[in-house]
């Protein structure tokens, strides 16, 4: 793709999200929606492969409902109360309507047909934007409508994302939707808590964008997209692949690596709200995750050599560790085991 087409790209996408975090009204926000999915098309389907057009497709034609449908849900709120003000969302319907076009656009069961399509179809640069950076405005208008939201759908949504992000990661032999699984199953996890504690959603969504960078820039430098390819990666750099090992442990939610901090105060938190079987739900249903990741993380460790001169080719070309995967892996692993020495420091 063009420099300068790419830098306009990435601009308008930059733009789209900060239009919607930062706006009150909901055509302010709705506006930032659209550019953001105009934006990110021509990044999807920049390969020109069948795949990555249908790709294309598939997202557009969902988000496009989705956006319509955040419309609506802010019409027939103002219609009802007068108020175009993002947090002045009161009306029962809207809250519904609301609730279901967030969940289509992030991908949250049962609207995540979509999601593993589209990462599958799209480069693993555009699928780290995918899975971070577009999920960034519609939990924003989650955590600002929080207070209006039905607790009894956002929880059945998320119980329902855990179980399936789970379940159907298990028999994927494609990284890439390997990783769309694992994503819709930590979305379970920011749906369930973020009307009792929206901070913890937003911390539990940074921590997952931070690990996720990690993993999808560690791959993208090793050209790994089916976990055949990810055996031979011992041939590549034997440093980025020991990290890449212990950042899908993280992923996992292993203690004492940093991605048990959320779980930990998810489980807490739900637990002082006197949803007991909740979180016991959310922890059993994370075992199913936590086995694929287990299988991810084994495929790292077996050194298995290249079977074929391409893959020869491929790992002679093999680029040095990255400095931006260095910090962003150090922080995935070790943040949670040093925070006590931070906060005494503090």
């Amino acid at each position: 793709m063009n420099p300068q087409a790419k830098l306009i790209f990435m601009t308008s996408l930059l733009l789209g999200t900060t239009i919607t975090i930062s706006s009150n009204h909901w055509i302010m926000a709705w506006a930032g929606l659209e550019i953001n999915t105009l934006a990110v098309l021509p990044l999807i389907s920049k390969s020109h492969h069948p795949r990555s057009v249908e790709a294309a497709t598939k997202y557009f034609l969902t988000q496009a409902a989705a956006s319509a449908l955040v419309l609506f849900s802010s019409m027939t709120n103002a219609w009802h109360t007068g108020q175009w003000d993002i947090t002045q969302l009161s009306h029962p319907t809207s809250g519904l309507i609301l609730t279901s076009a967030i969940a289509m656009k992030l991908g949250l069961v049962p609207f995540h047909f979509w999601f593993p399509e589209v990462l599958q179809g799209s480069p693993l640069s555009t699928g780290l934007l995918l899975s971070t950076i577009m999920k960034l405005p519609p939990i924003t208008l989650l955590y600002m409508t929080s207070p209006s939201l039905n607790p009894t759908l956002l929880t059945i949504l998320a119980l329902l994302s855990t179980a399936l992000g789970g379940w159907m990661g298990l028999n994927q032999t494609q990284v890439r939707k390997i990783l769309a699984f694992s994503s819709i199953s930590h979305l379970g996890w920011m749906a369930i808590i973020i009307i009792y504690n929206p901070k913890l959603t937003l911390l539990n969504f940074y921590l997952y964008t931070m690990m996720t960078a990690t993993v999808f820039l560690t791959l993208n430098s090793m050209k790994v997209l089916k976990l055949s390819t990810l055996m031979t990666a011992w041939t590549k750099v034997p440093s980025l692949n020991a990290m890449l090992l212990l950042t899908l442990l993280s992923l996992a939610g292993l203690p004492p690596l940093t991605g048990f901090l959320p779980k930990w105060l998810i489980i807490q938190e739900l637990t002082k709200q006197e949803m007991i079987t909740t979180a016991t739900l959310m922890a059993l249903l994370s075992l199913l995750s936590l086995f694929f990741y287990l299988r991810l993380a084994y495929c790292t460790t077996i050194t298995l050599p290249p079977h074929t001169t391409n893959h020869m080719k491929q790992w002679r070309t093999g680029k040095p560790t990255n400095v931006l995967i260095a910090i962003l892996a150090t922080m995935s692993i070790t943040l949670l085991p040093i925070s006590p020495l931070i906060l005494a420091l503090v």
